[in-house]
């Protein structure tokens, strides 16, 4: 290979690595991030509380948790399927999901179920009744990833997802907070305006909310049948 034209290569590289998601990167942020990132996110706590709501789950109902870091929502989960249900978790941080699998043990779960996986390449084991995306930017603007969980459940099964987007116009300063937190959270910042572009032609019934001032969003649809 051309030395030269290797090096004129390199900022093609780096920008193509902005605009799409970006595994390795990824794993190398979640690693720096998972001891204190408990309390990164307790700020979005309304907006997780919120978006489990939506999911409408109730008892004996079989969850997917998509990108469920250190398991801040089983909990919340768990409340609602209760011990006749089950949680399945998908993270590909092997820092994050060592901390999701001790909160598991430490709160005697016995129905919570982890795969070790990018969510694309994830051999979820069931048909699901819901599907969670709390804050999983990266999984959100990889198409393989929304495919792979919607053939995993079952019709008419509920997808809730949450995260960061850009403010809109009248609350534009406050883009200045969501780049912050996507540098640290994402490995793209492809889709951030509209980050559920991709999980929309999978739903029907897609319903979105804005909290935040417009930072962050909710979007819920209904898997067809």
């Amino acid at each position: 290979m051309d030395p030269a034209r290797d090096d004129r290569s390199q900022p093609f590289q780096r920008l193509t690595r902005w605009l799409t998601p970006n595994r390795s990167t990824a794993i190398r942020q979640y690693r720096s991030r998972a001891r204190i990132y408990d309390l990164e996110l307790a700020l979005f706590e309304p907006v997780r509380q919120r978006a489990i709501g939506r999911l409408r789950l109730k008892s004996g109902d079989r969850v997917l948790d998509v990108g469920c870091g250190t398991g801040l929502s089983f909990s919340a989960l768990e409340g609602l399927v209760g011990p006749e249900g089950s949680i399945v978790g998908i993270e590909q941080s092997p820092e994050m999901i060592e901390r999701a699998r001790a909160r598991a043990a430490d709160n005697g779960w016995q129905n919570v179920a982890l795969i070790a996986a990018s969510v694309e390449e994830a051999a979820i084991p069931l048909a699901a009744d819901a599907a969670l995306f709390h804050f999983t930017h990266d999984i959100m603007r990889t198409r393989n990833a929304l495919a792979n969980v919607c053939r995993h459940l079952k019709p008419g099964g509920r997808i809730v997802a949450a995260g960061l987007k850009w403010a809109p116009v009248r609350t534009m300063p406050l883009n200045i907070l969501v780049w912050n937190a996507a540098m640290r959270s994402t490995s793209t910042l492809e889709g951030l305006a509209r980050p559920w572009s991709h999980l929309e032609p999978l739903v029907s019934e897609l319903v979105l909310e804005q909290m935040l001032g417009g930072t962050v969003y909710i979007a819920s649809g209904v898997v067809a049948g």
